[in-house]
């Protein structure tokens, strides 16, 4: 559906409590066809909530929601849909088995009870597709598309569903810069043609690039509407954190030590070819490349996930037999894994315990446990780590995507880990939360121990790692010092630019 000019959504003076917290507090926001709005602050700050009265999950204590100058009432999910809102959160609402064509009109489906009009679907599908400029197969099945892709049907099937109100919530989390950009060209398409789009991400670079206005909240509020915020980086941040942030990344560069981990030549069955090379004490070594490069399938080895169909893996001189991941937390090996809630976090436990977890045989056998040590173990890393201080009794579900990190980093340096291979470690995590981890890094090089980065994020890659290993199809395509190596190095070699 393409939007009159003069048609608009507009919150007004939304307040929305939970208990005696206070989620938003007076937020007025303007979303205007035609234009690409970004939502920026820290985890806290009313983003979510936000979000969730625009899409119906949530209804306000006090204020309205308007169309095209006209109160609504979104009291449903059903309702936003029905009025035109699409809401695409970072967990896809897709089904896996089934193909593009039956997700983008799923609901909708042509045809009778007992007789699908397939061709119909089909069709239909792919003219949406065609108007979007998404070059992909009706007939795919959804579970073998990328994250990009599959990022892109959600959009589509909004658009199918003749949405006006686009509301994306950390759309590029989970991919790398060429997909990212690909996801933006589709956006500023969207905007050409007649789309309002409400665009929420910590990544702020993408989001002054991307975005015509930009609203900044912090503790429930506006504290820059869109006719006041700088399309700058630097100033969102201040105004986000209510400070200055001098130095984003505060790289600490230490004297690399000698070996901790030496890889030779290794590989697997899920793609990992002849891998090598040697990380250091006090060393942060990046791994770059594309998603699908083969990055996570690497860690996966070193962490005894996979195991090795060739190849060795050392630790301090000696050959490791990595038969699972206990090995490799007996070996000081410790994983961050890029999905924390689906491989990192137990969540039907307290985010004090998922500290303990790695360690529970320090604390008593069989019969008898020392609950009062392992609380004092993880009060001391709460404040450590300046985590939360509800984090001691809540569940991981209640805590910020920051906190559920530290939870993560805390419980590999209570197994006093000395090799820690962090996966994407601040993706989907606010600037405060990013600083915090970097500081925690810089932590990790001063004490010795050794860091394996895994980003998509080429300026947080280049800024924080030593060396860099470019992954291209399960091989290391370029190692080189971090200082030595230029954007343009990690895209040609991405890119396919080298032999491997």
């Amino acid at each position: 559906m393409i939007m009159p000019e003069s048609m608009a959504w507009e919150l007004r003076r939304i307040r929305k409590t939970f208990g005696p917290a206070v989620a938003n507090d007076d937020v007025s926001l303007l979303l205007r066809a035609g234009e690409i709005h970004g939502l920026v602050g820290e985890n806290g700050s009313g983003k979510s909530t936000l979000i969730k009265t625009l899409s119906g999950a949530h209804q306000p204590d006090s204020g309205e929601v308007l169309c095209a100058g006209e109160p609504v009432q979104l009291d449903s999910p059903l309702a936003a849909r029905a009025l035109g809102v699409a809401t695409v959160f970072q967990e896809f609402s897709l089904v896996p088995d089934l193909t593009v064509a039956e997700n983008i009109l799923l609901g909708r489906w042509p045809g009778r009870a007992y007789r699908l009009d397939w061709r119909s679907m089909r069709e239909t599908a792919k003219t949406v597709l065609d108007g979007l400029g998404i070059a992909i197969a009706t007939d795919a099945l959804v579970r073998e598309l990328s994250k990009a892709h599959q990022q892109m049907i959600e959009i589509a099937k909004a658009m199918a569903a003749r949405a006006n109100l686009f509301v994306l919530d950390e759309p590029t989390t989970a991919l790398g810069a060429s997909e990212a950009g690909h996801l933006h060209d589709l956006l500023l398409r969207m905007r050409e043609a007649g789309a309002a789009i409400l665009y929420v991400s910590h990544r702020l670079d993408e989001v002054v690039r991307l975005a015509d206005v930009v609203t900044v909240m912090r503790n429930g509020r506006i504290v820059s509407p869109a006719d006041a915020t700088p399309l700058d980086v630097a100033a969102i941040i201040k105004l986000m954190i209510g400070e200055e942030v001098r130095e984003h990344y505060g790289k600490v560069s230490a004297n690399a030590g000698e070996p901790l981990l030496e890889v030779v030549d290794i590989s697997t069955e899920r793609g990992v070819r002849g891998v090598s090379f040697t990380l250091r004490r006090g060393e942060v070594l990046g791994l770059g490349g594309m998603l699908g490069a083969g990055r996570s399938e690497i860690a996966g080895a070193l962490f005894g996930v996979d195991r090795l169909t060739s190849g060795e893996i050392r630790r301090n001189g000696r050959s490791l037999q990595l038969r699972s991941p206990a090995d490799a937390v007996a070996a000081g090996i410790a994983l961050l894994a890029e999905d924390r809630k689906a491989d990192g976090l137990f969540f039907n436990l307290t985010g004090a315990r998922n500290m303990t977890t790695a360690t529970l045989g320090a604390y008593g056998r069989a019969l008898w446990f020392d609950l009062e040590q392992e609380q004092r173990t993880s009060r001391a890393l709460i404040e450590r780590l300046r985590i939360a201080p509800q984090a001691e009794y809540e569940l991981p579900d209640r805590l910020s995507g920051g906190n559920q990190q530290k939870l993560l980093l805390g419980r590999w340096l209570g197994a006093g880990a000395d090799v820690f291979i962090l996966d994407e470690p601040t993706q989907g995590i606010d600037v405060g939360a990013k600083v915090a981890i970097y500081h925690l890094i810089n932590e990790l090089v001063r004490a010795g121990k050794g860091v394996i980065l895994i980003s998509s994020d080429d300026k947080e890659l280049f800024s924080i790692s030593d060396r860099i290993a470019i992954v291209q199809r399960g091989r290391i395509a370029r190692f080189a010092e971090a200082s030595e190596l230029r954007k343009a190095d990690l895209l040609e070699t991405t890119a396919g630019g080298m032999n491997v």
